[in-house]
């Protein structure tokens, strides 16, 4: 209550605030519940009207009312209806009437009969109206409606009405709580300015207006007056106030209070700094030819708005600590700038110019880099070899340097040298005068001076304890030489930019490891075969190594398998156990297992690798192992695959019409547990068949539905040749290196012809031996193969002997001739013979030996309804 007191007492700007804060609210609050009132009453004799005007519309044009106008009683039939709609639509009556204005009914019936009060003129000219009287049953508002007969005339009048004070009771009822609101509101608006006026009170001191501008005017002197610049922000950063001294050194346009500070044209370090609001003491700012030192404080005490003052001074004696100050700040940045741009690919080479790059112009003219050899290899450095000249980046590109690619062996004397031989850095400030250096190559020194670079600093490229190689940095334009400073700095960089040579030179090794072992884990000839005409293609990854693989493998009776395989992932465990798959492909191939077989026995295997390779280290299984396998026969032209997790092959019609046989997709290699199925298809000659791994299909911007659509639409338009088709896939696919390893392989299909294969049943008799060896004979002599006639009647001899002595019939023989004369013996048995050495006392068992003796080749393949043992001689 004291404070109060205070406020209301005296002249004081407090308490002029606190009346006129009072004025206003009594204002607005009267003014408030007027137009409350008149909005009530404007809305009540609104609804009243609208009502009113529905309730008769409707009434009116309902159904039965015009039948009911033209009955004898009109009265009797509408005199129920019109009260109870006047209940349901809460109007105070309704009445219908004649054209005469002749009531038919009424709230009170005595009414009925007489004539009704209001105009009746528009309402009969087939137009509503809407009305407000004094009525008896006080102020009131009624609407007359026309009812209209189909063809338009006015038979009859609907009229209802309804008091304003059935409709406006409502808000009259409301009206002493608005104006108790109002009061609350008063009395509570009185209470914020009592609290605004105490606390305006305390703010100017309870001083009244003359006093108030009397002692600003003294301010306003004294502040222009003084020799330092003063400016006032507050906490959104808009200037507020800035005297004389602070528009002169700052150089501030007339309007600059009231604006952001950031749009006054300052150098950006002075207008972050009065922006931010920070703290500063003495902080040395350069604007224009002017070092100001900035002292910077907040406002935010007790009873001061937030905001921040700034005091400048013009500092001219502090333009050496300036200039140390920025180039200690460029240093920082540089060595920033070499941490993120040093080192942003695992190539030694690039590594190395990114430094020369980073060098040139921000710390010397001109910057070399060079490596020794083995380094950019990979290898370790050999301190005795040569070194070749990596990166060179100038300001110009007629410097007398040696060029890129130059092998050069620096003297012992030489700076270069001097760093290799210690491991230290090297300054050389005046280079004219280093006679060291200059016994390097005196020619090529002496135009180097000629040119105008003065100034050396050598850094050695140190990884641990390895020397790596030697960066030098040239001065030429700026005439001071380099200093101390500028070396710790250089060795500072060159120390940053070595880890990252260091690490690209590891990636180069292993990496070359990998592709070494890669490669020499990859076919490089295909076998010699005549069944296919194969080309193919195998493209590494963008970076690393995988494990695609493929493989041609020449089977029994001129057969051939094509095998496609992928091991997802990178490196070199993906590498060796591609290897370790393509290993085994090959050994369970030469037991000419059918494609289903195979595949499971090389499921087996990877779950084998699994469960050995988690058991002992505990790494990641082989996840994503998938293979295709394919079986040619030239002979009958059929062609048997089988799949684990790898895309479907493509077919190129001898017409060119593409299509994607449905071959069974069995789950990826080492999952286990479910069988595999194979899938048969009959080949014309001449026919493609293509093999391929997904990295040709799929990768990260797309489904392999679509790749699989660009990969038909490119073998649509291949040409005929192998060659030709893998050319055009690849062009259509390769756009940029893949993410993922391709291999791909195009097999045009050939037939063994009619006239090159000899075929005859052996009927149960040991006496069919010699009629097969006559018609065999008989067939090499057509053939033009006498030579071999001795050893395949032999070989037939005991092959045919033992199918007859230990096997089941039928018994047939076939002979091919292709790049070797194949004998094959067809029995149901599904015994397997083994060779064996026979001994001097017994009387049989040298058969089989014979045979492995004679022929260059020989095994046996099982079949579904028995086995097939076959043996291979070379053609003279």
């Amino acid at each position: 209550m004291a404070g109060l007191r205070s406020v209301l007492g005296g002249r004081s700007v407090a308490r002029q605030v606190f009346l006129l804060v009072v004025v206003i609210v009594l204002l607005l609050v009267v003014a408030a519940v007027v137009a409350l009132v008149l909005q009530v009453r404007h809305d009540t004799t609104q609804e009243a009207r609208n009502r009113s005007l529905a309730v008769a519309e409707t009434f009116a044009n309902a159904p039965g009312t015009i039948e009911a106008l033209e009955s004898p009683d009109p009265t009797a039939v509408l005199q129920p209806r019109a009260e109870a709609a006047r209940e349901q639509s809460k109007v105070d009556f309704i009445v219908v009437m004649n054209t005469d204005g002749i009531r038919y009914t009424h709230p009170r019936p005595d009414r009925i009969g007489k004539k009704f009060v209001g105009t009746l003129a528009p309402a009969l000219a087939g137009r509503s109206v809407t009305e407000q009287i004094t009525g008896t049953i006080g102020p009131l508002v009624q609407a007359v409606v026309p009812v209209k007969a189909p063809d338009g005339e006015v038979v009859g009048l609907v009229s209802a009405g309804i008091t304003t004070a059935n409709v406006g009771g409502t808000a009259d009822r409301q009206l002493p709580l608005v104006l108790s609101a109002a009061a609350v509101a008063l009395i509570l608006a009185t209470a914020g300015a009592a609290l605004v006026s105490r606390r305006l009170m305390r703010q100017t001191h309870g001083l009244g207006p003359h006093e108030m501008t009397r002692m600003y005017e003294h301010h306003d002197a004294v502040l222009h007056a003084v020799r330092e610049g003063v400016l006032i922000v507050d906490d959104g950063g808009t200037l507020l106030l800035a005297n004389d001294e602070a528009h002169r050194l700052l150089g501030l346009p007339a309007d600059a209070e009231g604006r952001h500070v950031l749009s006054l044209g300052l150098d950006p370090g002075t207008a972050e700094l009065l922006a931010s609001g920070r703290v500063a003491t003495d902080e040395v700012h350069r604007v224009g030819d002017r070092l100001l030192a900035v002292n910077q404080r907040t406002t935010d005490r007790a009873g001061v708005p937030p905001g921040s003052v700034a005091t400048l001074r013009d500092s001219t004696e502090l333009r050496a600590l300036s200039g140390r100050a920025e180039t200690a700040r460029e240093r920082l940045n540089m060595l920033y700038d070499a941490g993120v741009g040093i080192g942003t690919s695992l190539d030694v080479t690039r590594t190395a110019e990114e430094l020369t790059e980073l060098a040139v112009p921000r710390f010397a003219d001109f910057a070399t880099v060079d490596l020794f050899d083995a380094v950019l290899s990979g290898g370790q450095p050999d301190a005795a070899a040569a070194l070749s000249r990596t990166a060179l980046s100038g300001i110009r590109k007629d410097a007398p340097l040696y060029p890129v690619g130059e092998r050069i062996r620096f003297v012992e004397s030489s700076p270069q040298g001097r760093s290799l031989g210690t491991g230290r850095p090297v300054l050389e400030a005046r280079l004219g005068e280093a006679p060291g250096w200059q016994a390097q190559d005196s020619e090529r020194s002496a135009q180097v001076v000629e040119y105008g670079i003065h100034s050396l600093i050598t850094v050695p490229l140190r990884a641990g304890s390895l020397v790596l190689g030697v960066v030098s940095f040239w001065r030429c334009e700026k005439p001071e030489p380099f200093d101390t400073d500028e070396l710790a700095l250089a060795e500072e960089l060159v120390a940053r930019a070595a880890v990252s040579i260091d690490n690209a030179r590891r990636y180069t090794r292993e990496h070359s490891m990998a592709v070494t072992l890669q490669r020499s884990l990859l076919p490089r000839n295909l076998p010699e075969q005549d069944a296919l005409e194969i080309a193919y293609r195998y493209l590494p990854a963008q970076a690393g190594v995988g494990g695609d693989w493929f493989d041609v493998l020449p089977l029994s009776g001129a057969r051939v398998a094509l095998v496609v395989g992928d091991v997802v992932g990178h490196g070199l465990h993906a590498a060796a156990t591609m290897g370790r798959l393509r290993t085994a492909v090959h050994n369970f191939s030469a037991l000419d297992l059918p494609p289903d077989e195979l595949i499971a026995l090389l499921d087996e295997l990877v779950g084998r690798i699994d469960q050995d390779e988690t058991e002992e280290d505990g790494s990641a299984p082989v996840t994503g192992a998938t293979c295709l396998y394919a079986v040619y026969d030239p002979v009958t032209r059929r062609c048997t695959l089988a799949r684990a997790g790898h895309p479907p092959p493509a077919l190129i019609h001898p017409d060119g019409s593409v299509e994607f046989p449905d071959v069974p997709a069995g789950p990826p290699l080492g999952l286990g547990g479910l069988p595999f199925e194979t899938a048969e298809l009959q080949l014309a000659e001449g026919s493609r068949l293509v093999l391929y791994t997904d990295g040709l299909v799929e990768d990260r911007e797309r489904d392999i539905d679509v790749g699989l659509d660009m990969l038909r639409e490119a073998l649509s338009r291949a040409g005929q040749s192998p060659e030709d088709t893998c050319r055009t896939v690849l062009d259509a696919r390769l756009t940029a290196r893949s993410s993922d390893d391709i291999a791909l392989i195009v097999a045009r299909t050939r037939a063994l012809t009619a006239d090159r294969v000899a075929e005859w049943p052996v009927p149960a008799d040991p006496a069919a031996v010699g009629e097969v060896r006559a018609a065999v004979s008989r067939q090499l002599a057509e053939w033009g193969l006498d030579e071999l006639t001795f050893t395949t009647e032999l070989i037939l001899s005991e092959l045919v002997t033992n199918a007859l002595r230990y096997g089941g019939g039928p018994i047939h023989v076939r002979v091919l001739r292709d790049r070797n004369l194949i004998c094959e013996v067809f029995d149901s048995s599904s015994t397997s013979p083994h060779l064996r050495y026979a001994t001097m006392t017994d009387e049989g068992g040298r058969g089989l030996f014979l045979v492995a003796q004679l022929a260059e080749r020989w095994g046996t393949r099982y079949m579904p309804a028995g086995k097939v043992i076959w043996a291979e001689q070379p053609l003279p």
